[in-house]
């Protein structure tokens, strides 16, 4: 499934739109987001993804970082990444992904370079409004939509068809959430 969220100046957020596709796929994505603009959807300011067609967000780099890591290197290494994310301004988490840097770049170039190379997309949500940012860093809104249609389909071994998964997802992305939930 393809998914697009938004958020709204205000913070609201709003279930743009969902089909069918392969994640990876550049046709698929292009597709959808033509979709979307000849609907009338605009722009956005800033798109956040969990690293397909390019989108990048810490969070997927974290994933992607870790492959350049032996296991017993990867909680450390999380928890700096966690401090590039969590700071509380840019110009922080400048300085923690420079420690970053330091402390992995003699062992693990690699994993470095997938922070260092990318660390002004990375960081772009910290030019937005501070109340939004736990929206921008994070992919949840989505992953907690596919993790409720992964626990319906697990007992029911399968969506059935295509039809009925793409109401399911439709159904479960639409749903209200409490006040401050993802």
């Amino acid at each position: 499934m393809l998914v697009v969220m938004g958020v709204r100046a205000d913070g609201t957020k709003e279930l743009i739109t969902l089909a069918d596709g392969y994640r990876q796929s550049t046709e698929a994505w292009a597709g959808l987001l033509r979709d979307c603009a000849r609907r009338g959807m605009r722009v956005p300011v800033l798109a956040v993804g969990d690293g397909a067609l390019g989108f990048k967000m810490l969070g997927s780099q974290n994933r992607t970082c870790s492959r350049f890591l032996p296991k017993s290197a990867q909680p450390a290494a999380k928890r700096a990444i966690q401090d590039i994310y969590n700071a509380e301004n840019k110009e922080q988490a400048r300085k923690a992904v420079a420690i970053f840097a330091k402390q992995y770049n003699a062992k693990y170039p690699k994993a470095v370079k997938q922070i260092v190379d990318d660390e002004d997309e990375l960081l772009a949500f910290y030019d937005f409004p501070a109340v939004h940012w736990i929206h921008l860093r994070t992919t949840n809104p989505i992953e907690s939509t596919f993790a409720t249609v992964r626990l319906r389909t697990k007992v029911t071994k399968g969506a059935g068809s295509r039809a009925a998964g793409l109401a399911m997802v439709s159904r479960v992305s639409s749903q209200p959430r409490p006040a401050g939930a993802l």
